[in-house]
């Protein structure tokens, strides 16, 4: 993965190209395995989208392994359920597998507006054991029935076996995929939910920096 001298923050960035990510393994981030009942998260990216040669779900950040069932969160883009496209999605899941009844994990909140190509933009979601958001340069993209999402069953607990943390792509169908593709200049998580004014000051702090440094 190409490194660039461009970006929010610290003026650079990782530049992931078609079929390229990242991981951590499980056991080398343990402050990353957020899991229970009452698990809280926060995910945060800013990330320069750009198009790849086919339509797919496209993977930023998380722990997220579809292949074995050890689905526990997960930031995307353009899942495409609920007649959407190209939107930001917060994925959790509490029982590690597809939604119950379905083929897949549906449990996701998508906003509202979709993301533009070649443009820096903050995205991120918060579970709060209660209830998913999606947020859009940082503002909560509402849109209804998906944004917010309700969900109780918390965050899946994979175990010592359980998801990497990847970043650019997950693993399903027996393979890497899912894969994003453009510049990821910053990825914060944390073991809470933020609220909306949190995440609205961080955005307008790292947006005028941004600013600056372009």
């Amino acid at each position: 993965v190409e490194v660039k001298d461009e970006g929010p923050l610290t003026g650079r960035s990782i530049d992931i190209k078609e079929g390229q990510y990242l991981y951590i393994s499980r056991d080398k981030c343990p402050g990353l395995n957020l899991h229970g009942k009452n698990a809280q998260v926060t995910v945060l990216a800013w990330v320069k989208r750009q198009r790849k040669s086919y339509t797919e779900c496209e993977a930023i950040a998380g722990m997220w392994n579809e292949t074995r069932k050890k689905r526990q969160y997960c930031l995307f883009l353009n899942i495409q359920l609920y007649n959407s496209a190209d939107q930001v999605s917060g994925h959790v899941s509490g029982v590690g597998g597809p939604t119950p009844g379905n083929k897949y994990c549906v449990d996701v909140a998508i906003g509202k507006t979709p993301l533009n190509y070649g443009e820096w933009t903050m995205i991120g979601f918060t579970y709060d054991d209660h209830e998913i958001k999606s947020y859009y340069n940082g503002t909560f993209d509402a849109r209804e029935k998906t944004n917010p999402y309700s969900y109780e069953l918390g965050l899946f607990d994979g175990g010592d076996d359980g998801a990497d943390f990847t970043v650019g792509a997950v693993h399903r169908h027996d393979e890497m995929g899912n894969f994003f593709v453009g510049q990821i200049g910053m990825i914060a998580i944390f073991d809470k939910m933020l609220t909306e004014k949190e995440i609205a000051e961080i955005y307008t702090l790292q947006s005028r920096y941004l600013l600056k440094k372009e």
